[in-house]
């Protein structure tokens, strides 16, 4: 995936919410103030900018460009479920997601970086694409080295996984069951994606 050239905190702030769990005190103060702050006297966004805008948004979260994110999307319509839940059911089981629910990563960025740099194993096996999708029954550990990290260990001991299809002890994970819905803790309304790519 190409580099995204925006400053993080400028795209939190475009949401009004830290897409990357990597603010601070710093992003915090300014999160309800948008880039080029606020200006009065706008108009009412269009139902097209709203779907857009929601699409983005979902996009920034979970690191995906235009085209893997169609692919997902054209999957998930094929599924014959409610294509909005099943998108973001796949979008969960990316396994740098999963790595930074288990509480091994302290952003999806810094999950990713351990993928690529070749710390993460599934079943025993290193697998070094972010986008792999992961299934029930299957483990995600981490190499020693990795565990050895003073980020991974100080993430560790600060989160455990919060939702009920994962369960981690000590640098391993399982992947108990997919993903629910209402278990994606996200502030995102997945009809305006299904509406904008259906229009």
């Amino acid at each position: 995936m190409g580099a995204k050239r925006e400053p993080r905190h400028k795209t939190s702030r475009r949401y009004g919410m830290d897409l990357f769990g990597t603010g601070g005190e710093s992003l915090q103060r300014r999160l309800n103030v948008p880039p080029g702050g606020l200006r009065p006297g706008v108009r009412r966004p269009t139902e097209y900018a709203r779907q857009l805008r929601e699409k983005q948004k979902v996009k920034d979260i979970y690191g995906v460009r235009e085209a893997q994110f169609r692919r997902y999307f054209a999957q998930a319509e094929r599924s014959g479920e409610p294509t909005g839940r099943v998108l973001l059911v796949m979008l969960e089981r990316r396994l740098d997601n999963v790595v930074y629910r288990l509480g091994l990563a302290r952003s999806r960025l810094m999950a990713r970086q351990m993928i690529s740099h070749r710390h993460v194993q599934v079943n025993g096996k290193t697998v070094a694409i972010s986008s792999y999708l992961v299934s029930p029954g299957e483990e995600v550990t981490l190499r020693e080295e990795a565990l050895a990290i003073p980020a991974v260990q100080e993430e560790m001991i600060a989160r455990t996984p919060t939702v009920s299809w994962l369960r981690r002890e000590n640098g391993t994970g399982e992947v108990i069951d997919l993903p629910r819905r209402e278990e994606i803790d996200l502030d995102v309304d997945e009809s305006l994606i299904v509406a904008f790519y259906t229009r």
